[in-house]
C-alpha cells in the first residue's frame, strides 16, 4: 500500500452514568471528525461508561458485551457509514468469568481487522483493574486498513517500552494510545499530565513513528460514595521527533484532528536508523524478571 498523508482522529469526553449518552456522545464525536475529515478514528478507553474500577463491584460485570455485540456492532455499522476506519474501546466478555478491556478495529467497509487485549493491568488505590480484567492475551498487532498500518496499545500499556518496539518492527506507522488517566488518589498533589505526555510521545521518538494517544476528562464520582477521581484529557497527537502536532483541553469534550503524513517515515527512519542499529545478541537480559546484582 502506497504511504501517503492521512487525516487521523481521537475523541476524548467526560461519561456519566448513562451508559446510553455516553454512546451517543461519543458517536457524535465520531461524525464531527469524520465531517473534518479524519478517516481513521479512535475512542478513549471504556468510553461507554464511568471508570468503574474505582471500586469492587461485581454487578459491573454486567457492563461487559462480546465481540460481536451491540456496541461493536453499532461501531462497525457507524465505520460503513462513514466510510472511515474505528477504533472502538469496549469492556469485553469473553466467557463467563473472563473480560478483557479491549479494541476492536473496524475497516472503512465494516470488515473487522482484529481485536486487541490490553496486556499490562494496574492495580493501585481507585485503579482496581485487576479485580476486572485478565492480562490480554492478543498478540501485539498490527492493522492493515484501507487508510495506514497502526498499532494499538491500551493506557497502562503506555509505561513499557517493549511492545511499541514490537509494534515498530512489525511495520506501524503509528500507535493509538486510548487511555484512562488522570488523579492520583494516593498522592493527590501529584500531577502526572506531562510526565505521561513525555513518556509517550517518546515512543514515537525511539521508533520512528507518529503516535495518538488519547483520554477521557472529568470528575467522576465512585459508584459506592467512597471518594472520586478526576481525568485531566490533554489527549495529543505527535510525529517521529516528538513535537505535539495536535492537542486537546483538560474540560471540554472534543475530536482531536490532525494529518500525519505516512510518507515522510521512510526518510526519518533513513536519518536515524534506531531498528538498524539494534543490538538484539546482546538483549537477553531483558526477558528476565530481574537481574542479579554483581558482586
Amino acid at each position: 500500500m502506497e504511504k501517503r498523508k492521512v487525516k487521523i482522529g481521537m475523541i476524548q469526553h467526560s461519561c456519566g452514568l448513562d451508559r446510553e449518552a455516553n454512546v451517543d456522545k461519543a458517536v457524535m464525536l465520531i461524525r464531527e471528525a469524520a465531517d473534518k475529515g479524519a478517516k481513521i478514528i479512535c475512542t478513549q478507553e471504556l468510553f461507554a461508561t464511568q471508570y468503574f474500577c474505582q471500586t469492587i463491584d461485581c454487578g459491573k460485570y454486567d457492563w461487559a458485551e462480546p465481540i460481536p455485540g451491540p456496541l461493536s456492532n453499532r461501531m462497525r455499522d457507524l465505520a460503513i457509514e462513514l466510510s472511515v476506519v474505528i477504533i472502538a474501546c469496549v469492556f469485553e466478555y469473553a466467557m463467563d468469568g473472563l473480560y478483557y478491556t479491549s479494541a476492536v478495529v473496524f475497516d472503512a467497509d465494516g470488515s473487522s481487522l482484529g481485536t486487541y487485549r490490553k496486556h499490562h493491568i494496574p492495580e493501585g488505590p481507585q485503579y482496581i483493574e485487576k479485580y476486572y480484567f485478565a492480562p490480554g492475551d492478543s498478540p501485539y498487532q498490527v492493522f492493515h486498513s484501507r487508510y495506514g498500518t497502526f498499532g494499538v496499545l491500551i493506557c497502562w500499556d503506555q509505561w513499557f517500552p517493549e511492545p511499541s518496539r514490537i509494534l515498530a518492527l512489525k511495520g506501524a506507522d503509528l500507535i493509538f494510545y486510548p487511555s484512562i488517566i488522570g488523579a492520583e488518589p494516593d498522592h493527590p498533589e501529584l500531577d502526572t499530565c506531562q510526565n505521561w505526555i513525555d513518556a509517550v510521545k517518546a515512543h514515537g521518538i525511539h521508533n520512528n513513528l507518529y503516535i495518538a494517544a488519547l483520554n477521557r476528562l472529568g470528575i467522576e464520582d465512585a459508584t459506592n460514595g467512597s471518594g472520586y477521581m478526576s481525568f485531566y484529557g490533554k489527549s495529543f497527537i505527535s510525529d517521529p521527533y516528538g513535537r505535539i502536532l495536535a492537542s486537546g483541553g483538560m474540560a471540554e469534550d472534543s475530536a482531536i484532528i490532525c494529518d500525519v503524513d505516512f510518507g515522510l517515515l521512510d526518510k526519518i527512519r533513513q536519518r536515524r536508523p534506531f531498528l538498524e542499529n539494534r543490538r538484539v545478541d546482546s538483549y537477553d537480559e531483558i526477558l528476565k524478571m530481574y537481574i542479579k546484582k554483581e558482586e
